[in-house]
């Protein structure tokens, strides 16, 4: 398949994808660049059964037979490969999200069966570890949650326990991020928070990177393996090169997607979204500054479906979940 006939927009992405032999060989062609392997043993001794749309292993072993979604996000899946690849270009390029009803609608499923789904894509939006953040890094953290004037009498008396709003009842979010580059968040646990907000940066950026905060005292901690300068919001919000605005513009961003389209977000999910609006975000330019396109956003996402598998009992909290993210 040459890059001339590959979709550019999403209206091309319908019709090019409408053939299931198109959806097979375009993630194929990026699985196995190579040529096909079977997953199993390793071999490249396959044959192609073009009636089912799989091959065959010539090795005698259990499963040798398999298709291009073992493997991957989309392994036992009911939900065709057209109605999958769509979704992944939606979500790839909608800078505010794209809620499960819309994708029932536009695909012909059920809110049910499109939530899953999405939480699936959102898994091969994780990061894939790229290294440290260095140079100019901005470090600040946000509250997700509901206000608490928009909350039931009864609801903002178990969650808020007499405390007048704020932070009180919500979800702590660092955001790690380097200026001109990408940004990494950690959802924060409550007994660690403190120690937590220094720990991320340690694990995240180079050491003697300069590090810029705000006041909070805890960042103070940062001073040992990095140049650490704070802004004070409290009599401005950027003094010389010294401010947090790039976070402060991404925690925008972020949450004109869990407000206005997610509306409401458990926070035993609320990771999966954080990774959603990061892949958003990490690619919007390449290495080299340039912008990337909306196929260049989705050939990424396409390339990261393989090794991720998210079951609906490990979605829904009923087995647990064994990924960068389960002791968040």
């Amino acid at each position: 398949m040459s890059a001339a006939s590959e979709p550019k927009t999403l209206q091309q992405a319908i019709v090019y994808f409408a053939d299931l032999d198109n959806c097979m060989n375009y993630l194929a062609a990026r699985r196995w660049p190579n040529g096909v392997q079977c997953p199993t043993c390793g071999s490249d001794k396959v044959s192609f059964v073009p009636s089912r749309r799989v091959w065959q292993c010539k090795t005698r072993h259990p499963k040798c037979q398999f298709s291009v979604k073992v493997g991957t996000i989309f392994e036992d899946s009911a939900i065709s490969l057209d109605k999958w690849l769509t979704a992944m270009w939606m979500v790839a390029n909608c800078k505010n999200g794209v809620s499960s009803h819309e994708i029932a609608r536009t695909l012909g499923i059920t809110q049910k069966s499109g939530w899953f789904l999405l939480h699936r894509i959102r898994l091969a939006m994780q990061d894939q570890g790229g290294g440290k953040l260095s140079g100019e890094v901005e470090v600040d953290e946000t509250y997700i949650g509901g206000k608490a004037r928009n909350m039931h009498k009864d609801r903002k008396a178990r969650i808020l326990q007499g405390k007048g709003g704020g932070a009180s009842g919500k979800i702590g979010v660092q955001g790690i991020l380097q200026r001109g580059g990408k940004v990494q968040m950690k959802v924060l646990s409550r007994p660690h928070y403190g120690f937590d907000l220094v720990h991320n940066v340690s694990k995240a950026v180079e050491p003697g990177s300069k590090v810029f905060t705000d006041e909070l005292i805890a960042y103070f901690g940062l001073q040992a393996e990095f140049v650490h300068e704070f802004i004070n919001h409290a009599e401005a919000y950027v003094r010389g090169n010294v401010h947090t605005n790039g976070l402060e513009n991404f925690w925008s961003l972020l949450k004109r997607g869990l407000n206005g389209t997610y509306v409401s977000v458990e926070p035993f999910h609320l990771f999966r979204y954080l990774d959603e609006q990061a892949f958003r975000f990490n690619n919007r330019k390449d290495e080299a500054g340039e912008k990337l396109t909306d196929s260049d956003r989705f050939h990424a996402l396409a390339a990261q479906v393989v090794g991720k598998r998210l079951t609906y009992a490990e979605v829904t909290g009923k087995v647990g979940e064994t990924n960068r993210h389960s002791n968040s």
